[in-house]
């Protein structure tokens, strides 16, 4: 059987991305299409991949300006000659799943979100922070856009979501059903250590990871904070942030898991479709203190895993912190729930759903099987 996989881009490193490393280790010979390929900001492994990329590769100032070219991402991936491949996973928030694949073939999308820029407009332009003419002129492209991403739907056999939450979506702007996967984990191994008096927060310090909320908070509190990771939002939080907040920048994976066994807690407070790094954190047996919206939901458990605070302020999350600071924390139990989300899991049980599509496809019965897709929530402990 040729398979081929399919990727939005890749030009930056997040939870889309281990989904990807995950299927590549399911098909370890299938290449990978994707239309602009960065190495330089890649894990080193990607460059011994077979990755295809689109005519964008060869466009001026791809690195820096790949957002600009949005208009063309969805003929970037139509241009794609995939006639060559049986089965087709595209891993897809936008335009991935936009391929068109011959007839015959079985094409499976793992879904990280519908185009969020397209379908949530009025939440993606305030969080991105786009104003002035470019604000103006942005509904007219996305109205584009929300058709192509209609009709593109339709070329996807078979959809598998990362979250009830995105799933929920699929429903509602595509009128599908999918099957819930959540992406994996990747697991360190169980070491736990005492919790020292500082927090943390962090990852890729953009707008809609709403880090302003934290420090704010800890402002307030006068609490140490720790913020690891770096983007474009930095200059602006490390301008509000009092002298009890650290920002650390870009660590190493071995300095990132340290800091998340030695933090009190790590601090969520984004609305995430998913949310890998909260699993990382309890994997090493520390709690989380999350927004309660998205995927967070679905993954954390109130008074179990931590806490949840339910306004996007930062008063109501400095009132979740210092209720935290009487919990009694089990680390073998938040041990214990991460296990739930492991890679292993996932690679076992995206291979049983591709393994099932196949059979009902061979057997003429690929639509009875899409309207039987459910998902079951992983949060017994």
């Amino acid at each position: 059987m040729r398979v081929a996989l399919v990727h939005d881009y890749l030009n930056q490193y997040g939870g889309a991305e281990r989904v990807l490393e995950a299927l590549h280790d399911l098909f370890p010979t299938a290449p990978v299409y994707t239309s602009i390929f960065d190495p330089t900001t890649m894990p080193a492994a990607y460059r011994t991949w077979d990755i295809r990329t689109s005519f964008m590769q060869q466009l001026p100032a791809w690195r820096t300006q790949f957002r600009r070219y949005v208009a063309l991402y969805p003929t970037a991936f139509e241009r794609f000659d995939l006639s060559g491949y049986d089965l087709i996973i595209s891993s897809s928030s936008a335009f991935a799943k936009g391929i068109i694949p011959r007839p015959g073939a079985l094409h499976i999308c793992y879904c990280h979100t519908p185009m969020r820029f397209a379908w949530r407009t009025d939440d993606y332009v305030a969080r991105e922070q786009i104003n002035g003419i470019q604000a103006h002129l942005l509904p007219f492209l996305l109205n584009y856009l929300r058709i192509w991403d209609t009709v593109s739907a339709n070329r996807v056999d078979l959809f598998v979501a990362n979250s009830h939450e995105v799933a929920g979506r699929i429903a509602r702007y595509y009128r599908r059903p999918a099957k819930v996967i959540p992406p994996p984990v990747d697991l360190p191994p169980y070491e736990p250590q005492p919790p020292e008096e500082f927090y943390l927060a962090g990852g890729r310090l953009i707008p809609y990871k709403r880090l302003e909320l934290a420090i704010e908070a800890f402002n307030r509190l006068r609490l140490p904070l720790k913020i690891f990771g770096d983007g474009r939002d930095r200059a602006r939080l490390e301008r509000m942030a009092g002298p009890n907040i650290e920002f650390l920048g870009w660590v190493d994976e071995t300095t990132r898991l340290d800091l998340f066994a030695r933090c009190r807690a790590f601090i969520f407070p984004g609305e995430e479709d998913f949310g890998i790094t909260p699993l990382e954190v309890l994997a090493v047996g520390r709690p989380v203190i999350a927004y309660a919206a998205g995927g967070a939901l679905e993954t954390l458990i109130e008074g179990v895993t931590g806490r949840f605070f339910y306004q996007p302020t930062a008063a109501a999350l400095a009132a979740a912190v210092a209720l935290s600071r009487t919990d009694t924390i089990d680390p073998l139990l938040l041990r214990r729930h991460a296990e739930q989300f492991s890679r292993e899991r996932f690679i076992n049980t995206f291979r049983s759903f591709v393994t099932e599509a196949l059979t009902a496809q061979r057997e003429g019965r690929l639509c009875e099987f899409e309207q039987s897709l459910t998902g079951q929530r992983l949060l017994a402990v």
